[in-house]
């Protein structure tokens, strides 16, 4: 196993640990970003908030189909196995992927470093797998055709790839950058284009400081008329004090005591009476004091236009509601968060996972990639009542249904519960029928009665076990067109990305919705299933049926569907119309 991924390594170094310009890292603007994360709250942030949602997306092993979807590899295939060791598992590619988010926002480039763990011995990482770092482009630098990775405080020299004369045991290096769209061997990020805008605002911070500051200086001079000096004390012997060293004395207090008294109370001086005819208050604010405020807050609101994410997430959402909330955080994940980790499974599957599909000689090894499920980021209503509903109607597992109300498989039932919860119910059921027999004995009715044994012709519809052929095929037809004006709708909505619709239109617009993920809430949002139910009215005349009932059950399974992902199917549409059989129109 050490061999097979060691030459593997050694195969990466000879095609990916190029040489000059290839390896240079320090474009200056970096370092000048890097010193903007630690100074701008709002970078910090943005490149945090990314990080953190990054962190919570899930890799995997996997192909692309013909449709141009990404089929999941099998659990025991080779490419789910290395996929499964990036990084030591998945919370070290839940870190993995959060430090990403920071490199990618901040300089637009980091690098990964890999080294057997015999060699670093690294308490987080398998005896016979690899430590993985992330570093950053100031933890990286290039001497003499070398890279030289700062690590644990330690200089690693990572040589460069000799196709002659490989080391098995070297460690690898990796670079993940967001190609400039000028220059792509350069990196490029949302704050590159910031850097003047974000310098800008450093010094509005500043003017903001200082006039904070000079707030505490004093709360200027109050003129009172009844003399011409300041207040004496009793062993100044009536001396007048000088107004510039007052000024100083007050000032010096307020800076170093903020919350004494200086800071707040205004300086006395007195004046002759008949210069001033009352008290009156001289102050030494700024019109700058307001303008500083608004262009810090201008600069901010650019700062946030500029990112890849809406600009509400930085700003606040405000008076959003929490479906508008949902959708903005939808589209950060779409624009912002799943481009950076497509980056990173791209450097992932061309630098990792494929040379080492190659050299252990899998078939089909170009085909087989590192992916990404965002799933886990995206919020999700309450679907526990949606579940139960599904669940009694036959339409999900009970894995799915313990899934939704937040339960694991470890509480599920062990097969002597489920014995003694069917028993329980069939003694409960059989005591609740003898006691409505003791309350209500049967009693020979005065009418003549039918007594033959033969079968009617026609039943009820509450005796009917199961409802007429007829009756499934018109439901069916009714579901299955349902479904299919909410895909053609949902194609135009955000759901579906709109790099996605051109594969979208060769999909069975039925089964759209098991495609994309579909909020129960969109489902009313979107008007999905508007227009859908306008032949039941007629469909419930012909076979005897409420049609207020048939509407909502068709309407409540056709939304269930759609919230589940899950497709239709004939076998289901008895039980969908089992609770309207007992009411005729």
């Amino acid at each position: 196993m050490r061999g097979e991924i060691a030459a593997a390594a050694s195969r990466y170094i000879d095609r990916k640990v190029g040489r000059g310009k290839a390896t240079a890292t320090d474009q200056g603007w970096q370092n000048r970003a890097w010193d903007l994360y630690h100074l701008v709250p709002e970078v910090r942030f943005a490149a945090n908030y990314i990080g953190n949602a990054m962190s919570g997306a899930v890799l995997y092993a996997g192909r692309r189909a013909e449709d141009g979807s990404i089929e999941r590899a099998p659990d025991n295939h080779r490419a789910s196995e290395i996929v499964a060791q990036i990084a030591g598992g998945p919370d070290g590619q839940s870190k993995l992927l959060g430090t990403f988010g920071k490199h990618l926002t901040v300089p637009g480039e980091g690098w990964i470093v890999i080294r057997p763990n015999d060699e670093v011995l690294s308490p987080d990482s398998p005896e016979d797998g690899h430590d993985w770092r992330v570093l950053s482009t100031r933890e990286i630098r290039q001497q003499s055709g070398k890279l030289t990775a700062e690590v644990d405080g330690d200089d690693i020299v990572i040589p460069a790839g000799d196709p002659e004369n490989l080391d098995p045991d070297g460690p690898v290096a990796l670079r993940v950058w967001e190609p400039d769209p000028e220059r792509a061997i350069e990196a490029d990020s949302p704050v590159r284009s910031s850097l003047d805008l974000l310098e800008e605002l450093l010094l509005l911070n500043a003017a903001v400081k200082a006039i904070a500051r000079s707030r505490l200086t004093g709360r200027g001079i109050l003129l009172v008329p009844k003399g011409t000096r300041f207040p004496t004390t009793p062993t100044q012997n009536d001396a007048e004090d000088d107004l510039i060293e007052i000024l100083m004395t007050v000032a010096e207090t307020a800076i170093r005591e903020p919350e004494s008294a200086a800071a707040t109370v205004p300086i006395v001086l007195e004046v002759p009476a008949d210069s001033i005819a009352d008290f009156k208050l001289l102050t030494f604010e700024s019109n700058f004091d307001e303008l500083a405020l608004k262009l810090r807050e201008e600069a901010i609101k650019r700062f946030a236009n500029s990112l890849e994410i809406p600009a509400e997430i930085l700003l606040g959402l405000g008076d959003a509601n929490h479906w508008g909330a949902w959708m903005l955080t939808s589209e950060a994940i779409r624009m912002g968060i799943e481009p950076k980790l497509a980056t990173v499974s791209y450097a992932l599957t061309q630098q990792w996972l494929r040379p080492l599909l190659q050299a252990e000689n899998i078939d089909d090894w170009h085909r087989w990639l590192v992916w990404f499920d965002t799933a886990p980021l995206r919020v999700r209503t309450n679907r526990s009542e949606t579940a139960l509903q599904a669940f009694d109607r036959g339409v999900i597992s009970a894995d799915a249904l313990r899934r939704e109300t937040g339960f694991t498989d470890d509480d599920a039932p062990t097969p002597e519960e489920i014995a003694a919860r069917q028993k329980q119910t069939a003694d409960q059921t059989q005591q609740d029928q003898q006691q409505g027999q003791e309350q209500n004995p049967p009693t020979r009715p005065d009418l003549p009665v039918d007594e033959t044994a033969d079968e009617p012709g026609t039943l009820p519809a509450s005796a009917a076990g199961r409802p007429r052929e007829g009756l499934l095929a018109a439901a069916d037809g009714l579901i299955w067109a349902a479904l299919s004006s909410a895909g053609e709708k949902l194609m135009r909505t955000p759901v579906c990305p709109r790099p996605e619709r051109a594969r979208a239109r060769d999909l069975q617009p039925a089964a759209l919705h098991t495609v994309w993920k579909v909020e129960p809430g969109q489902v009313e949002q979107y008007r999905l299933l508007d227009g859908a139910w306008r032949r039941v009215p007629e469909i419930a005349a012909r076979y005897g049926l409420s049609p207020d009932c048939l509407t909502a059950s068709l309407d409540s399974y056709a939304r269930e569907l759609i919230a589940a992902g899950i497709e239709h199917s004939y076998d289901v549409v008895p039980g969908v119309l089992t609770s309207c059989l007992g009411l005729a129109a």
